[in-house]
């Protein structure tokens, strides 16, 4: 029998309901599901100093606004985003007081990818806060 890889949008779409298990089981399944992306480990290294527009994130990925649409939802069904829907636009923004934004925190500042974004991210929120 030859053995055949899951592809990776199975894995993406992969939904973390056992009814056997305990609901904090569930969701550390969804959080590290959420994080086991590096799209979105981007995506909460950009959020890291201000809230962005989901436009705003999809203009910094090569990649169809749909997609970054279903990372952005993996990220708020694991409670590590927030959005509200401000006028016809919806600001994401991450959700502060969760140890897991904490612990993503310290990832982000050893990360050779991330710290530059997060670098990024704290300059542009500085810009933003100028009056």
């Amino acid at each position: 029998m030859k053995y055949h890889p899951r592809s990776r949008l199975d894995l993406e779409n992969e939904v973390f309901h056992d009814r056997t298990e305990d609901s904090s089981v569930n969701a550390a399944q969804r959080i590290f599901h959420a994080l086991s992306s590096a799209p979105r480990r981007k995506i909460l290294a950009y959020l890291s100093a201000s809230g962005l527009t989901a436009g705003e994130i999809a203009d910094r990925f090569s990649m169809s606004k749909p997609a970054v649409s279903q990372h952005l939802s993996i990220l708020e069904t694991a409670g590590l985003i927030r959005r509200e829907k401000q006028g016809q636009f919806v600001h994401y923004s991450l959700i502060e007081n969760n140890l897991v934004n904490t612990l993503n925190g310290f990832v982000q500042e050893v990360c050779p990818v991330c710290r530059p974004i997060k670098k990024e991210s704290q300059a542009r929120a500085r810009v933003k806060d100028l009056p």
